[in-house]
């Protein structure tokens, strides 16, 4: 079944690379279930390998890699901090890499463990798109999918795979996080920043790392900027994660490190439960 999906979707992308583009909501803590966050991610794919990445990230990234321009990086459209990893899905190995920052360090988790599902006898249209419904328990999060047979596409947003079709939507049972596809493009150019000379660690260690992040944000600060005439301030992070921060609201807190710290803490409520 799945060499003969792929052979259909080598013949359907021959030549062509395309791009689907995702609107992402994400609930970024957990204590607090009416925080929401609605970002944008790209998956671009040539057939034989894909690319799960944050849109305004590359744009931002690939702008600066061209001009080095720091006055405008720290202009730019700005992302969440939690998005700013690269997912690389190798189609014919059934293998994924899994990128991100600590500090200045770029980690490579390799992950192999594709979701299990269960294809259900339920049919609906989403945005013209036939769909059928699939269900999985992924990493700790019980899962609804709905994928389209019409783009043979066995790929979809984030780890997701393994389906007879393209996810076109899909949401946790906690509706925590849900990505719904909003575009679809023929590209001439996929995702070409993939980041050299990492640092290969296993799932384990990559808590271990997010965890010492969360509780030294202050370590992992470049460079700040204080602007008393707009009353924000700039922050640049060792990963290369830039904010503007509201001065004014920050020096009502009592402690203004741990306000600052609060603002760029990574979420508590992570779509793998399994990594916390």
């Amino acid at each position: 079944m799945y060499k003969l999906l792929f052979l259909l979707f080598a013949s359907f992308f021959s030549a062509q690379n395309y791009r689907f583009v995702y609107e992402y909501k994400m609930k970024p803590d957990v204590n607090k279930k009416d925080s929401l966050i609605t970002d944008y991610m790209n998956l671009d794919t040539n057939g034989k390998k894909s690319f799960f990445y944050n849109a305004v990230k590359y744009e931002r990234d690939s702008t600066y890699s061209k001009d080095q321009n720091y006055g405008q990086l720290l202009t730019s459209k700005k992302y969440d901090r939690n998005l700013g990893y690269l997912i690389e899905k190798d189609y014919a190995k059934k293998a994924m890499k899994f990128y991100d920052k600590y500090k200045s360090v770029q980690l490579i988790i390799p992950d192999s463990e594709i979701p299990k599902w269960n294809i259900e006898n339920e049919f609906t249209t989403i945005n013209t798109l036939k769909c059928q419904k699939a269900t999985t328990f992924y990493k700790g999060r019980n899962w609804e999918a709905w994928f389209s047979k019409e783009y043979p596409i066995s790929d979809g947003p984030y780890k997701f795979t393994g389906l007879p079709g393209l996810i076109v939507k899909m949401k946790d049972s906690d509706s925590d996080h849900e990505f719904n596809l909003i575009q679809i493009k023929k590209i001439k150019n996929i995702f070409s920043l993939i980041p050299k000379n990492g640092k290969s660690v296993t799932s384990s260690e990559y808590v271990k790392y997010l965890k010492n992040d969360s509780g030294n944000i202050n370590d992992n600060i470049e460079a700040m900027n204080m602007n008393s005439k707009n009353g924000t301030m700039g922050v640049h992070l060792k990963d290369g994660y830039i904010s503007t921060l509201d001065l004014n609201e920050l020096k009502k807190s009592k402690d203004f490190d741990a306000a600052v710290a609060k603002k760029l803490q990574r979420t508590n409520n992570p779509i793998e439960k399994d990594i916390k």
